[in-house]
């Protein structure tokens, strides 16, 4: 059974910072590209990083470059967001995803989320000004 266990959201105000954490299980995870999109109320979901597990390669949509960092910790199969100098934008339920054998480049999942085979439950992100 494939199983996606994010952890690590909160509350935090402006400016500082949050670490999720997305344990995976039931797929090969060194084929897999594992991304996190997230989806604020009313707004449609956004992918906003993916790493590509096998050579670490990673990408991230504008919107957080520069403030979040994604890796990895193979031997715990566990892919983290870091992320710094949040905004109350970033304001969100964030999802981890993956796809096993990974088909596409991070940047093509990072513009088509869909893609993804797998997906998490999510856990909530609150950035208050």
């Amino acid at each position: 059974e494939v199983q996606l266990e994010e952890s690590g959201g909160g509350s935090v105000q402006a400016g500082g910072s949050l670490r999720l954490s997305c344990t995976a299980s039931g797929f090969t995870f060194d084929e897999s590209a594992i991304g996190w999109s997230r989806r604020a109320p009313g707004k449609e979901r956004e992918a906003v990083s993916c790493i590509r597990i096998s050579d670490g390669r990673r990408d991230f949509a504008e919107s957080v470059k520069g403030r979040f960092s994604i890796s990895s910790d193979n031997a715990k199969k566990t892919v983290y967001l870091e992320m710094d100098n949040l905004k109350p934008e970033d304001t969100a339920v964030y999802y981890c995803a993956a796809d096993s054998p990974m088909l596409y480049d991070c940047s093509y999942y990072n513009g088509a989320s869909y893609q993804y085979e797998y997906w998490g439950q999510g856990t909530q992100v609150t950035v208050s000004s």
